[in-house]
């Protein structure tokens, strides 16, 4: 029978609006027990200690849903945002007839940047760290009837709480989900830094044969000595048993342990990435005679994976070439990052379609949602810590980092998407203590996990400076082309980065030039990067320039374009609008498709892919253009107003025309060999002036602000 929840509503304090009636029946107590928390917050964006007071009047606060955060618009405007605590509180009602003993937690996906919990009054517990799950044990706090909780969050600069820089809005607020969880005393630990309690490990994999260790912790919470048994059981993909393992065992009162299981999994399917991202599924039930008071269900995917310094990323024993875009985060206008499943299925649908075979999940621990539906799609993710831009030299903060990453790997460790730990990003000094910290958080990563290589993402000292090098894998963020230097000049960069360091693998961790669709160009000059006008042009030739030098180089254990989606950041003033980083593949409301996604897809997709370019660049001037397609077949044909414009290969994915236009509506329309089309039109003006007139001297065929509707498609 499963448990009643009812809503309830009262008149008087706002707090009691909106609380949870939980009257629980028996057979429902046996288990664990999840309520979601969304609704029913009241909200104040100021500092007020009182909140957490049970008797403050809190009816003039906003009322609000999670997920939330307060700087949904100021902070994606460009210029100061608000940066500090604001305070939620809701009712929680307990039925007075639960005369069980139970335990009761409160989950927290994340609370940005550190947050304060009271429960009736008592200080329930702290958490620092704005991107990890966190829970707190609440049991003794709680009261049959009705309770309040009051949560501060704080999003201020706090001096040892990464990140302490970086170039993205820390937005601020209960920006996930947050549940109620109920156990029985015997239960499965949720107090492991937020992880599921359960641990799995690949100990032998060959095509005979493959091994797993799984290890639960387990806690009574009672004051009475406790009885019970671990089943751990593997099914396959179908729900067919594999293996199975059981444990009894028995817990004093307040006591812990460790139950450790072996499986054998014959013939194994083994998970390969996108071509075949084949799941195993684990249960553990924690049992009391013949009823199941506890349960914990995981992924299980089947892998091995090494990286070469001369052939990549091995999947499985076999290359593989990692190759995607940074993510992020699932954010929206108006909303930032306090955004559902919805939206990150979306921005998935979208990245699997361009092709990518893996994620750098960037700059900080990201949804769940995100590493579970990686493991479904067969993605490869880099995850990494908010270490990113500076530091402090105190044991306060490295501690505080050490928690983070501890948490990093407790909380995603199952995920067989999981392929790299990242312990920082661009810091911007070098000298010992940097390098210092570095290798700690290499050390404490391999600590916690030794299957899994580690990485820095390097930008700004010497190649081969020593920060660099603390890790398992190096990885470089270079922008070649767009902030200095020449488009050509990655290729031979790579090259002689991989002899000066033949035995390091090295990736290209972030690489990416600005591209407005409102902003047309054609041809592109170069544009400044911290300058108002970043044509959308200029955007795909520099992705064309780094696309044909990385496809020679398969040394480079992967390459991640910067980045997938604009993203909000607040200390930015360029391109179209102030407040966004534009380097995005994709617009931040995900309207638009640039040309330099299309470019990539044509790169990635095994899925035939056609792309006429510069669609959004009309009204354009009559004259003599360049037009160009973006497909992985071999040659191309195009039409302009119905006539044979010719047929021409395709180039490192890129077909071009010299056609001659004249005034009017223009049409074109191109096909390739592998039966794609595609087709656009362009309004054609007159020049004001002749071409041999002085004054048109410079004049570009193209170059003009797009209105934001634009009247085009996503395309």
């Amino acid at each position: 029978m499963n448990g009643l929840i009812t809503l309830q509503r009262r008149a008087g304090a706002a707090w009691t609006m909106g609380a949870l009636l939980l009257s629980l029946c028996a057979a429902a107590h046996a288990q664990r027990l999840s309520t979601p928390l969304s609704d029913g917050w009241a909200f104040l964006p100021e500092d007020i200690p009182a909140a957490a007071d049970p008797a403050f009047d809190d009816g003039a606060w906003s009322r609000v849903t999670l997920p939330h955060t307060w700087n949904g618009v100021d902070g994606e405007r460009g210029g100061a945002y608000r940066r500090g605590a604001s305070w939620y509180r809701r009712g929680l009602d307990l039925d007075a007839a639960d005369a069980r003993e139970r335990r009761r937690y409160l989950e927290f996906d994340a609370a940005t940047l550190a947050a304060d919990v009271w429960v009736n009054g008592r200080h329930a517990g702290r958490h620092e760290g704005g991107y990890a799950r966190f829970r707190l044990d609440i049991s003794a706090f709680l009261r049959p009837g009705p309770n309040l909780i009051a949560v501060r969050v704080d999003n201020g600069e706090l001096p040892g709480v990464a990140p302490l820089g970086g170039d993205f809005t820390v937005y601020g607020g209960l920006i996930r989900p947050v549940r109620l969880i109920e156990t029985a005393p015997l239960h499965i630990e949720l107090m492991d830094h937020g992880g599921p309690g359960v641990a799995v490990e690949t100990q032998a994999l060959d095509a005979r044969e493959g091994r797993l260790r799984v290890r639960v912790q387990l806690r009574n919470d009672g004051d009475a000595a406790a009885a019970g048994s671990v089943l751990v059981t593997l099914r396959d993909a179908r729900g067919r048993v594999v293996d199975r393992a059981r444990q009894d065992l028995r817990l004093e009162g307040g006591g812990a342990r460790l139950s450790d299981a072996a499986l054998r999994v014959p013939a194994p399917h083994r998970w390969q990435g996108v071509e075949d991202p084949y799941l195993y599924r684990l249960s553990v039930e924690l049992r009391r005679g013949a009823a199941v008071i506890d349960t914990v269900q995981l992924p299980v995917g089947l892998r091995h994976i090494a990286v070469d310094p001369d052939r990549g990323l091995l999947l499985n024993g076999k290359p593989y070439a990692l190759k995607g875009v940074n993510y992020f985060h699932p954010g929206r206008p108006g909303r930032g990052v306090a955004v559902g499943d919805a939206e990150i299925d979306e921005d998935l649908r979208l990245l699997t379609d361009l092709g990518v075979t893996g994620l750098r999940l960037v700059h900080y621990q990201h949804p769940q949602r995100v590493y579970e539906r990686a493991d479904e799609l067969g993605l490869l993710l880099w995850t990494e810590i908010p270490f990113n831009a500076a530091m402090r030299e105190t044991p306060a903060f490295r501690d505080q980092l050490d928690g983070q990453l501890r948490e990093l790997v407790r909380q995603t460790r199952q995920h067989p998407s999981v392929a790299v730990w990242g312990i920082g990003n661009e810091i911007y000094r070098s000298d010992e203590p940097v390098r210092a910290l570095l290798a700690h958080l290499h050390e404490v990563a391999h600590r916690e996990d030794p299957s899994r290589p580690t990485s820095y993402a390097h930008c700004c000292a010497a190649d081969d400076h020593p920060m660099a090098l603390q890790t398992d894998l190096a990885a470089y963020n270079r922008y070649w082309g767009w902030y200095d230097g020449g488009l050509d000049d990655i290729g031979p960069w790579l090259d002689q980065l991989h002899r000066r360091l033949p035995g390091k693998p090295i990736a290209l961790s972030e690489f990416g030039a600005g591209g407005s669709v409102l902003q047309q160009e054609d041809p592109p000059r170069r544009p400044q990067p911290g300058g108002r006008w970043h044509p959308e042009q200029y955007q795909a030739l520099f992705h064309e320039a780094y696309a044909r030098q990385l496809a020679t180089r398969p040394f480079v254990w992967a390459n991640f374009v910067w980045l997938g989606f604009d993203h909000a950041s607040a200390g930015r003033n360029e391109g179209d609008v102030p407040g966004l980083n534009d380097k995005g593949l994709i617009t931040y409301d995900r309207r638009f498709l640039k040309d330099a996604y299309h470019l990539w897809r044509a790169w990635w997709q095994r899925a035939p892919v056609l792309h006429l370019a510069n669609r959004r660049a009309s009204p354009r001037l009559a004259g003599t253009v360049l037009v160009k397609a973006y497909g992985n077949g071999t040659r191309a044909t195009l039409q302009v107003n119905g006539l044979d414009a010719g047929t021409v290969p395709v180039i490192d994915r890129v077909a071009t025309w010299s056609v001659a236009l004249k005034p009017g509506r223009v049409t074109l329309q191109a096909r390739d060999d592998r039966g794609s089309s595609d087709r656009i039109e362009w309004d054609v003006t007159a020049p004001s002036c002749a071409a041999s007139d002085a004054s048109c001297a410079g004049l570009q065929p193209a170059a003009a602000m797009m209105s934001p509707s634009m009247g085009a498609t996503k395309r």
